[in-house]
């Protein structure tokens, strides 16, 4: 990653490395934005719509590897 890349840059470019993990079992991830206060917002595909574990990735799948690699991102909300 350059020295020089954005927050959303910095941001999808960790989502692509969740990714593979969530494609897996039958989903995906969209980078929508990420707000000035930091919050990204993602939007998830297929079995993770409706599926009672997309919290639980999105908490501590996603938000806490955004988080530890990113100090920018204060949170991570899903958008429908």
């Amino acid at each position: 990653m350059p020295p020089d890349a954005t927050l959303h840059e910095r941001v999808a470019f960790v989502i692509d490395r969740i990714r593979p993990a969530v494609q897996a079992d039958g989903g995906d991830l969209e980078l929508l934005e990420v707000t000035n206060t930091g919050v990204a917002r993602i939007k998830m595909h297929g079995a993770c719509v409706g599926c009672p574990s997309s919290d639980m990735t999105l908490r501590i799948g996603i938000e806490r590897n955004l988080k530890d690699r990113i100090p920018e991102i204060t949170a991570v909300e899903a958008v429908e």
